[in-house]
């Protein structure tokens, strides 16, 4: 999908305040690590991942939604009663029902015209939302659009975490929830424009998708549980990867010569070099925080895009290429002009 007239106006970030180190985690799952034969820094030497956030206790995704979607409002001073849609894209969730979308909603005190929803998706739900808002400025039904992401790992690793101190576990269950304990905490939002509107924006291209849902059990979640073949699900999305960034640069328009930033999203270090590397990827134009928040989910591509920006790395003019992959298994690709 090629948008003409779509630009982003502003996307924020808001880190959880407490840090929980791998080596805390590891410390806790000792004796059923020591029982199994694991190794003992497994989280930091495979994954990578050196430490998470978690959000306080009893702080729902919605509120950690509601902070990006606020930070947004100030940055830009966009009048929220000019928003027409809102679409939260996190994996968390406050309730099965009502949307987590109506919650923020009304945080943000946002006009009763603005419709509001959920969208789900995995890793990707945030990259749908894009596109969503994207087409429904291209065809002219709304000015402005915001998309919100809020996830909360605590809940999840420490269900994790309990289940995997029982005596009773063993190898096939350990390595199959392993990925649960890689995940992270994190909040964040995006203002998607009219380009006619907001000059000073940045020129969002469009994106490129392609599915194999005949991988769709190598990567299952609850609440408080997750089973990964995480083998599996890394040379499958590998695979799908590099049939989505051939369509990408074709439909897009690009060259890895061309980009000068990439936003990936990043499960673990070993992934994000692996992935890297087969899509003859310079990784030294990704900005990579997986070793210090882990896998944030469909708010991880956003959030390294805002940080990027943050840190003065993204320059006006430079071409920016968004890659994620989520499980079902779906890939997508998106081009940001900033």
């Amino acid at each position: 999908m090629n948008f003409e007239n779509v630009s982003m106006v502003s996307v924020r970030h808001v880190h959880a305040p407490h840090r929980i180190t791998s080596a805390e985690i590891q410390q806790r799952l000792a004796p059923t690590m020591q029982r199994l034969g694991v190794q003992h820094d497994l989280l930091e030497a495979v994954a990578g991942i050196k430490e998470r956030r978690f959000w306080d206790e009893g702080f729902e995704p919605s509120d950690a939604a509601t902070l990006a979607g606020q930070a947004v409002l100030d940055a830009t001073g966009i009048d929220p009663g000019k928003i027409g849609v809102l679409l939260n894209t996190s994996v968390c969730r406050d309730y099965i029902e009502p949307s987590t979308a109506c919650f923020v909603h009304a945080n943000l005190k946002l006009a009763d015209t603005c419709s509001n929803m959920d969208i789900g998706n995995a890793c990707l739900a945030f990259f749908n939302g894009m596109e969503i808002v994207g087409n429904m400025i291209e065809r002219g039904q709304i000015d402005y659009g915001l998309i919100v992401d809020g996830e909360s790992a605590r809940f999840l690793t420490e269900s994790t975490i309990a289940r995997l101190q029982q005596p009773s576990t063993d190898m096939k269950t350990f390595r199959q929830e392993f990925a649960s304990l890689t995940t992270g905490s994190g909040a964040v939002a995006m203002l998607l424009g009219r380009s006619d509107l907001t000059p000073d924006g940045h020129r969002f291209k469009g994106t490129v998708s392609l599915a194999d849902t005949a991988h769709n059990r190598l990567c299952l979640g609850q609440v408080d549980r997750g089973w990964t073949d995480t083998k599996g699900m890394l040379l499958s999305g590998i695979e799908l990867s590099s049939r989505t960034w051939a369509k990408a640069q074709q439909e897009l328009g690009f060259t890895e010569a061309d980009v000068d930033h990439y936003c990936l999203h990043q499960v673990s270090q070993v992934h994000a070099y692996q992935l890297a590397s087969n899509l003859g990827v310079d990784i030294e134009k990704a900005l990579l925080i997986v070793s210090e928040f882990g896998n944030i989910g469909p708010a991880s591509v956003p959030i390294v895009l805002s940080m990027a920006s943050d840190l003065g790395r993204i320059k006006s003019g430079e071409r920016v290429v968004l890659a994620g992959i989520g499980s079902g298994i779906n890939c997508m690709v998106g081009e940001v002009i900033w």
